[in-house]
């Protein structure tokens, strides 16, 4: 019998899973990719990264966040028969205010965090779902929750606030930042193999179907792109991005849009999706033709260059910049188009290093690193650490 952690990672568009044994080794991972698409698909890799059999699945297997669930735990139990299942560790987007340590889910913090889910409509619901399937999985196994909101906490009232009247900052109208897990690993990281370097002053960019970018000034996040919801900062494969609020009362008074109709335009319609008018997918956007591919890739790579120079403001200098995520890490092509120019600012990039995804890619003053995020073992901790308490 193996006793094992196992995590959920409900994205916009993919799933991830891990299963860790109680020292955290990683046993297997699980990722299901393009959810609610033709092309989804579900990877199965061991402890070896090697890749696990496959089940045969309907068209519908991943159909939905809570199908692809079902699918890959299925995937799972067929893997491992005989496998324990002693704690399930969540992310879990919005903590809101009142949540930011790793906590076990009671009926309680369903409701509140529930209550959450207007902040982050695209992944509030789906996280909630995973805990609820996990309950009726894994019934009397502990399930333990981890905030994507909790590393930005500790952000001056600068980086925190927006000029609204105050009584709405204590209603919790506030940039509260997210991709919070990925940003933990990262910083853990630099601290283990960097400890000049995480010392020093870093922007991190996490970079994928959602997109930030963070400030770690001495292993803290002092200020993020992101603010009161997703919505934010960078576009994103289906997000906006940074909208003039000009814009949302343009929509309503001159366009007859109503509230749901703007959040499907702003969440499910936006970013990379809507400027190019054929994909939210950077693989099928870097492998298209159409002058519209070229412009969208261009405007993100605008936009990541923008907040690169805001954070290096708001650092007061800089000393590396580290892309993560599933485009930060795999994209040759964005992170050439980011760094060109930015010389300067000490950003220079080594043109084979870049070509190889090698772990460092640069070639000026600024250190640039590509360092593979990885939420799952961040999720893995909090649980094990809860279950220790």
């Amino acid at each position: 019998m193996t006793r094992a952690i196992l995590t959920l990672n409900s994205g916009s568009s993919s799933l991830k899973l891990g299963l860790f044994d109680e020292d955290l080794n990683a046993l297997a991972m699980g990722h299901v990719d393009r959810i609610g698409r033709r092309e989804a698909a579900m990877k199965l890799t061991g402890s070896d990264g090697a890749p696990l059999p496959l089940p045969e699945t309907a068209p519908e297997a991943f159909a939905t966040n809570a199908a692809a669930l079902k699918t890959a735990l299925a995937a799972f139990h067929a893997d491992f028969e005989r496998l324990e299942i002693v704690a399930v560790g969540h992310r879990v987007v919005h903590g809101g205010i009142d949540h930011a340590a790793p906590e076990r889910v009671t009926p309680a913090l369903i409701k509140d965090l529930a209550r959450l889910a207007p902040f982050a409509p695209l992944h509030q619901p789906h996280n909630l779902a995973g805990i609820r399937a996990a309950i009726d999985a894994f019934p009397g196994v502990p399930q333990i929750v981890c905030y994507d909101t909790a590393f930005h906490r500790g952000h001056p009232f600068v980086s925190d606030v927006y000029a609204l009247p105050r009584a709405y900052y204590d209603k919790g109208v506030r940039r509260y930042g997210f991709h919070g897990l990925s940003y933990d690993y990262i910083n853990g990281e630099l601290a283990r193999r960097e400890p000049g370097l995480h010392a020093g002053r870093v922007v991190v960019a996490h970079l994928g179907s959602g997109a930030s970018i963070c400030a770690l000034k001495g292993g803290k996040s002092i200020a993020s792109s992101l603010g009161f919801s997703a919505l934010d900062g960078l576009p994103m494969g289906t997000r906006s991005g940074e909208l003039d609020p000009g814009v949302v009362l343009y929509l309503m008074d001159q366009e007859g849009m109503s509230a749901a109709d703007i959040s499907d335009l702003l969440y499910k319609k936006s970013g990379l999706l809507g400027l190019s008018g054929i994909s939210n997918d950077m693989r099928t956007l870097e492998a298209s033709d159409h002058p519209h591919a070229a412009q969208a890739i261009a405007y993100f790579a605008f936009r990541i260059k923008r907040e690169i120079g805001a954070m290096a403001a708001a650092l007061g200098g800089l000393d590396g910049v580290v892309f993560c995520g599933g485009i930060g890490e795999n994209s040759a092509r964005l992170r050439a188009e980011v760094c060109a120019d930015m010389g300067w600012l000490g950003i220079a990039l080594d043109p084979q290093a870049n070509a190889q995804d090698a772990p460092e890619i640069g070639s000026d003053r600024v250190r640039v690193l590509v360092i593979p995020t990885n939420e799952e073992i961040v999720i893995a901790r909090a649980a094990r650490q809860v279950l220790s308490q």
